[in-house]
């Protein structure tokens, strides 16, 4: 069996928070340049490929560590920064927007789309699969969808303004509470 459609799906369907944040963060900056663009969809792509370089690496041993916390942490981080959006979005200039360029904003919002990739990690290595091509895949779907996004994000913007900054507080709070409830859910 073949596995590069495999993987290809899962690189898909992992890009999928990455895709949502980097729209939101489209609509939200008004005069998003390339190179921040870049930024944005560098750091969505590297820690979508490393997360899963991370859980291979790690292996069986603390799988059942990690599963036991990793939805908390996510939930914990998009709930912080979601919440942190949609109250600037009420009380701060309409240019502080740009926090989501800030270095360690970028690396929250990085880290938390990306924890689920970390469980592919653990499977691929409980598989016994070679984890080098999937994180290249991986990584260059999710900068490929990144960019995608604040492409989309960037023509919807100008339309809806702070409602965008508050959008993208919704999104990342729903993706949270998405990820919090598969897994208490699949635990019942």
């Amino acid at each position: 069996m073949n596995q590069l459609p495999v993987i290809i799906g899962i690189a898909i369907a992992l890009s999928m928070d990455a895709l949502a944040v980097s729209a939101a963060n489209g609509a939200m900056i008004s005069h998003i340049k390339f190179k921040q663009a870049l930024r944005i969809a560098f750091f969505f792509g590297f820690f979508q490929a490393f997360m899963p370089l991370i859980g291979f690496l790690v292996g069986l041993t603390v799988r059942r560590y990690i599963l036991q916390v990793d939805h908390w942490v996510v939930f914990g981080l998009l709930l912080f920064i979601g919440g942190r959006m949609l109250v600037q979005s009420f009380t701060g200039p309409a240019e502080k927007v740009n926090n989501c360029l800030h270095p360690p904003t970028l690396l929250l919002m990085s880290v938390a789309t990306s924890i689920d990739a970390l469980a592919v990690g653990l499977s691929l290595a409980a598989l016994n699969t070679p984890i080098w091509l999937p994180v290249l895949i991986i990584g260059v779907i999710t900068f490929l969808f990144s960019m995608a996004g604040i492409r989309m994000g960037k023509w919807v913007g100008p339309f809806f303004g702070r409602w965008a900054e508050r959008l993208g507080g919704i999104v990342l709070i729903g993706i949270g509470i998405k990820i919090l409830a598969e897994h208490l859910l699949r635990h019942i």
